[in-house]
């Protein structure tokens, strides 16, 4: 059985390479290299599996909800990741680094009997990133 929780969270960002020239940062990075930032409202989905209980469920949804809000969003929510996330102080936050940085954050908090399979993270109509467990 799967189980998946949706959650918000708003955040900015800008995309940038240190060893690119500003020329190569915008032409890699277009208008998510714009030096004042810019921000996202992004959808995160969290997958879990696992068996269900004798009272119908695989998880307490509320400890999940806890765990995901304290481990994930609060560290996120309105936040500028290149300067107020930690992990972002020598990493480029693109969504694909922030999957993995979620990712991490929930591995390190994880308290579930069921187990973490996947994360997707929309970050706009266009772009949809998922890490899935091997």
């Amino acid at each position: 059985m799967e189980l998946t929780s949706r959650y918000r969270f708003s955040a900015a960002h800008r995309l940038d390479t240190p060893s690119f020239t500003p020329q190569q940062n915008r032409s890699v990075y277009g208008k998510c290299n714009n030096p004042f930032g810019h921000g996202h409202d992004y959808v995160l989905d969290v997958t879990i599996n696992g068996a269900v209980d004798e009272n119908g469920l695989m998880v307490n949804r509320a400890d999940m909800d806890r765990m995901v809000r304290s481990a994930v969003i609060e560290k996120l929510d309105h936040k500028y990741l290149n300067q107020d996330v930690v992990e972002f102080a020598d990493r480029n936050p693109t969504t694909e680094n922030l999957a993995m940085v979620i990712r991490d954050y929930l591995n390190d908090a994880w308290n579930l009997a069921a187990k973490l399979v996947r994360i997707k993270i929309i970050e706009t109509d266009r772009n949809t990133f998922v890490w899935e467990a091997e």
